[in-house]
């Protein structure tokens, strides 16, 4: 893998990626569909952002803005692609959406369900049979049918699907993730079957559709908890940071600031209490197992705290990490962004005018590269319709229809 190109550069070098030689077509926009074809984009492949004439709405979703005039939220999804803009209402705009899908691999779209249909576009009504190696994914709220079928999703999800239920505690009551986890998921869950697919398709030379929806993805994130109800019947209560299986497995305070530990089982609940000379624990019948240690959280976490005082967050979780005790300081953004390990495993892309995150994935046989900074709205559509085989004169139409920006 490659952190990019050097600082001040614009272009990172050519591409080594597994997906290399792998053209997309992204309709998409917003978070979910865009960090797919962003990570499909750092793998290698040719992404085509097609954009409607409003734009992507995370364009506008700020601030803050960087000096050109961009929203970060878009920055943050959508390196490594090109971008054109359609009004795919229009019949000339579907035709120049033909002529990218003749040699795509891959369709990502997140319209609401109906939309492509209701501009003859289905995969099953149009796509499936003009193209029958296309991968096409859609991104949805909730599907297509059922109670909820072509709904909206947004951030209402983790109210719906009880993720907000099991995050906060007593005090703050339930409480949205801090950040826009089920959208997250689903750009991952999206990836995941496509490569499935494509896999698939290396088999059977059939493309074929692939569904993520956020209400899917949002249940599947309820484990343990789900799987804990379906056990005991008992709907799970606001637990803060703990955990409801094991203990200790919390947020602590300590001398200089909070910590968090993760100790699974007794082995390292016996490191831990040796390395805060807490044995007389070990000889506490309340404490002897983990579930009795459950059962008696409260006094347990007494109990530490009362050791942590004279503690500082940092030399502690040094010293626990190092005895084999998961332990973590609670950092800032900055400071996780910023840590020695974090620059050691070149998450962070840095180049003059672009920051950003690095897909997590690593291939080390293919392993890609950053893409190019993110771009201008439609700052491509000359280049792309000029390679689909549209000359000056048809470009010009196009824009005389309203199908492409007059501006471009």
């Amino acid at each position: 893998w490659s952190a990019g190109p050097a600082r001040g550069e614009h272009m990172p070098p050519a591409h080594t990626g597994a997906l290399e030689g792998r053209t997309v077509g992204d309709l998409s926009r917003v978070l979910a569909g865009p960090l797919c074809t962003q990570m499909l984009a750092d793998q290698g492949a040719s992404v085509i952002k097609v954009e409607p004439p409003t734009g992507d709405e995370t364009r506008g979703l700020g601030p803050p803005f960087d000096d050109a005039g961009n929203a970060a939220y878009f920055l943050a999804l959508n390196r490594g692609k090109r971008s054109i803009s359609l009004d795919l209402s229009k019949p000339a705009a579907q035709e120049v959406l033909h002529r990218l899908l003749a040699d795509a691999d891959i369709l990502v779209e997140n319209f609401l369900p109906g939309t492509m249909e209701r501009w003859g576009l289905g995969y099953e009504q149009t796509l499936a049979q003009r193209y029958p190696k296309l991968v096409y994914c859609s991104v949805t709220g909730f599907g297509a049918d059922g109670p909820l079928g072509g709904l909206p999703g947004y951030a209402v999800l983790q109210a719906l699907c009880g993720l907000m239920s099991i995050n906060g505690d007593e005090a703050s009551g339930a409480t949205r993730v801090g950040m826009p986890i089920v959208d997250h998921l689903t750009g991952y869950v999206a990836l995941s079957g496509i490569l499935m697919a494509l896999h698939a398709r290396h088999r059977t030379g059939a493309g074929q559709r692939v569904e993520a929806t956020l209400f899917d993805t949002a249940l599947s994130l309820l484990l343990p908890h789900a799987s804990n109800y379906f056990t005991s019947k008992a709907s799970p209560r606001l637990l803060g940071s703990a955990h409801p299986n094991i203990s200790p497995y919390d947020k602590f305070r300590a001398q200089d600031g909070e910590l968090f530990l993760g100790i699974v089982n007794d082995t390292q609940f016996r490191r831990f209490c040796g390395c805060l000379g807490l044995e007389a624990l070990l000889e506490d019948e309340r404490f002897a197992t983990n579930s009795l240690r459950i059962q008696h959280r409260a006094a347990l976490k007494e109990r530490i705290e009362g050791a942590l005082a004279g503690e500082a967050c940092g030399p502690l979780c040094e010293r626990l990490m190092r005895a084999g005790v998961p332990a973590g300081a609670l950092n800032t953004l900055p400071q996780a962004l910023n840590h020695p390990h974090s620059d050691h495993r070149g998450m962070v892309i840095r180049r003059a005018h672009y920051v950003g995150l690095r897909s997590p994935m690593r291939l080390l046989g293919t392993p890609g590269t950053p893409g190019a900074d993110p771009p201008r709205f439609a700052q491509h559509t000359r280049e792309v319709l000029s390679s689909l085989g549209f000359d000056a004169a048809a470009s010009a139409l196009l824009r005389s229809t309203g199908a492409t920006p007059v501006t471009v």
